[in-house]
């Protein structure tokens, strides 16, 4: 028996296509050939391909603000101080130094203010000028003259041959002198004679105390009102009607007998907004009467001080 007869025949139209025929019966040299493709390139492949991208990515990222920067304007001087000065940025050294600057000059400013105010001319009348330069005129010739009285009175002690005796007279001249200023001894000398009149009743206590005061700022040395003594310690008072000098009521007219000299007492009492324009306007009349001899012999109780003694004792 031959092998084509042992062996079936297949039929012709029941052939297997060549994918679902089995392996073995497929011949190798039918097979395609297919080239082999190692997994380690393929793995470099990828990361050189996700390499390139992400340095295109970061090539267009860098691209961009190159981009922006063109096209952003540029700045103005002005512009660049203003972003350099706000927000500002101020260390803790800077902020001490700031606050002693502030506080150094506040002080300054409040010293030229305080004396500023405290100047008594400003803002005064041409009148109250003239006054005070009239005072301050009359307060310097009597300290000059005081003081050229002190200097002869030293020179007779240096040059007296009987320096006692010369120191006793000089020591009862003092206390003549503290007699009159103290209104326990008369007085009599050059002066004025000022008298008011005031038929209205306007005249009050303080107008008469300023006319008092101004004649002891233009020199008066001793000074009688009505019969009234003047002295350190009197005081005017309205009195039911009328005015009281250390107590005692006293009537109109009020009459001065000023012992000084007349020719700074008298304008005194006549400069302009003084004693005699402020009594006028009270429809009071006002009389300065000049002469070269005024008593005033009003007197004065010696007074003994309760506390006071002389420190040479």
């Amino acid at each position: 028996m031959s092998t084509n007869d042992s062996q079936p025949e297949e039929p012709m139209g029941s052939e297997l296509p060549p994918q679902d025929r089995p392996e073995q019966d497929v011949p190798r040299e039918a097979q395609p050939a297919q080239p082999a493709r190692p997994a380690e390139p393929a793995a470099s492949a990828a990361s050189a391909a996700s390499a390139a991208s992400a340095a295109s990515a970061a090539s267009a990222a860098d691209a961009a603000p190159d981009a922006d920067q063109a096209v952003a304007p540029a700045q103005t001087g002005r512009q660049r101080l203003a972003e350099g000065l706000w927000p500002p940025r101020v260390s803790r050294a800077q902020l001490i130094v700031a606050l002693l600057l502030f506080v150094l000059g506040l002080g300054l400013a409040i010293q030229v203010r305080s004396n500023s105010d405290s100047s008594a001319l400003r803002g005064a009348r041409q009148e109250d000028l003239v006054r005070i330069l009239d005072e301050l005129d009359g307060r310097t010739k009597r300290l000059e003259d005081e003081k050229q009285q002190l200097e002869d009175q030293r020179k007779e002690l240096e040059s007296s041959s009987n320096q006692a005796e010369e120191a006793r007279r000089q020591t009862i001249e003092k206390e003549r002198q503290l007699g009159i200023l103290a209104g326990t001894v008369a007085a009599q000398g050059p002066g004025i004679t000022l008298k008011i009149t005031d038929p209205k009743g306007q005249v009050q206590s303080d107008q008469l105390l300023d006319t008092l005061q101004e004649l002891r700022a233009a020199g008066a040395e001793a000074i009688q009102v009505n019969g009234v003594r003047i002295v350190a310690g009197s005081f005017f008072s309205d009195e039911g009607g009328g005015i009281g000098i250390d107590g005692k009521k006293i009537t109109q007219p009020y009459e001065f007998k000023v012992i000084g000299k007349a020719q700074d007492l008298e304008p005194a009492l006549n400069i302009p907004g003084g004693v005699v324009q402020t009594l006028e306007k009270e429809q009071a009349t006002v009389a300065v009467t000049r002469s070269a001899k005024i008593v005033v012999d009003a007197l004065r109780a010696a007074k003994q001080p309760d506390y006071a003694r002389s420190s040479s004792s």
